[in-house]
């Protein structure tokens, strides 16, 4: 073999290791606002009919890729998604392994109900159809993130996002006021796309008022966009018990219009853009996922009558829900889904306890259980009577927390960090 042949060999092997081991990134976007308006849900019983809408529900996914892991990031405007839903969309798609599909719920209460929650009526304001749409363009919005894969760069960064945008309801002060914030850049430092990660009830307008809506979650898009941060996709942390939106006026009262929503929203953009700003660019991010299944009992008596009246539920048969658990590394940030509303202690503990330099709680992902508190909270306040109520029971503060950080140890930590 000469040598112009022998080079020309090293080159092409070179040039296509480089390719399969270059970091990736595309996301991509559908509209699933229902046409006619459907009732939306705030939480279980009857849905509230909807006689106009504000802003657009969305469905968002964030697709990263490298050195053959992909790993799906799905955000969308309900109140919760069922994990039942989440594998028909996973069963869709193409291109990418089904458990590395991660889909969480943004936590609108101006949503259609995804639940089947009855009416009190003998049926329920879900509509099957609309479902089946929306698992449609969902499955469609992660082939298409796919399909616009590109080299990209990776900010990540965590700070204390300022300003009147969430309080805790029942104590507030009793929250976490960090925001966690990825960024995707393109060849030329653009940014793709922006994930904020960060703990609030989408509630600012609330299901009583009739409108369908994304609530402030919307806003927060439109600002990312505006602003220059490329397609943005928020995904809720650890919110329960009651993490909510700062709508408060001096005079007592709440402001619960589209304004309150621009301006809660707007400023939470603005936050997220000024922490991920100087944030160190990560010119070849190592990516991996882990999934494994997790089961709660169910304890709670209303939740055990609620589900026996809800579609069929994995594992509700013997006692027990099962979900999706994963663990994400990226770069030097680490995530862990949480399949329902953890309560902030339970947020921060899980952080404090986790691998990365910066640690990601993905709330109501692969599925949206309820509220999940700490044996010690559950039923010892007045003020926790309805979030123990709509828990599953007692044991799912310790279970979330005992298996998930079990499965954080079993996982290598990210290997940025194992350089250092």
């Amino acid at each position: 073999m000469n040598s112009k042949l022998l080079g020309l060999l090293i080159c092409l092997l070179v040039s296509g290791f480089d390719a399969t081991a270059a970091f990736r990134a595309g996301i991509a976007v559908r509209n699933v606002t229902p046409a006619p308006l459907l009732p939306v849900s705030g939480g279980v019983g009857p849905g509230q009919p909807a006689t106009r809408k504000q802003g657009e529900l969305t469905v968002r996914a964030l697709v990263f890729e490298q050195e053959g892991t992909r790993v799906a990031i799905v955000s969308a405007d309900f109140l919760g998604f069922p994990g039942l839903l989440g594998n028909r969309v996973r069963a869709a798609v193409k291109g990418i392994a089904p458990e590395n599909i991660l889909i969480g719920a943004t936590h609108t209460h101006s949503a259609p109900d995804c639940y089947g929650f009855p009416d009190g009526k003998g049926g329920s304001s879900a509509d099957p159809k609309y479902l089946e749409l929306v698992c449609t363009r969902m499955a469609e919005a992660i082939t298409e993130a796919i399909e616009k894969l590109q080299p990209a760069r990776l900010k990540v960064a965590t700070g204390e996002a300022k300003g009147r945008i969430a309080y805790n309801y029942y104590a507030p002060q009793l929250y976490d006021p960090r925001c966690h914030v990825i960024q995707a850049l393109d060849d030329s430092g653009k940014p793709i796309a922006t994930l904020v990660n960060y703990a609030i009830h989408p509630e600012v307008l609330g299901n009583e008022l009739g409108i369908c809506s994304p609530d402030l979650v919307g806003p927060l898009y439109d600002k990312i966009s505006a602003s220059g941060g490329g397609t943005g996709i928020f995904m809720n942390s650890a919110q329960g018990g009651m993490v909510t939106a700062d709508n408060r006026h001096e005079d007592g009262g709440e402001g619960r219009n589209w304004e309150e929503c621009q301006r809660i929203g707007g400023l939470l953009a603005d936050e997220a853009l000024r922490i991920i700003q100087g944030a160190p660019e990560q010119a070849s991010p190592k990516l991996s996922c882990s999934a494994r299944s997790l089961s709660f009992p169910v304890d709670s008596s209303l939740m055990r009558a609620l589900l026996k009246e809800l579609p069929k539920s994995a594992g509700a048969a013997d006692g027990t829900l099962t979900t999706q658990m994963n663990v994400v590394n990226i770069g030097n940030a680490q995530i862990l889904t949480v399949p329902g509303e953890a309560l902030p202690n339970i947020g921060y503990y899980l952080k404090r306890k986790m691998r990365g330099e910066h640690n990601l709680v993905f709330g109501l992902t692969n599925d949206a259980f309820g509220y999940m508190l700490t044996k010690e909270d559950y039923n010892s306040y007045k003020r926790y009577e309805y979030i123990s109520r709509t828990s599953l029971g007692e044991r799912t503060g310790e279970i979330l927390v005992t298996e998930g950080l079990k499965f954080v140890n079993e996982c290598p930590p990210p290997e940025a960090l194992l350089k250092k």
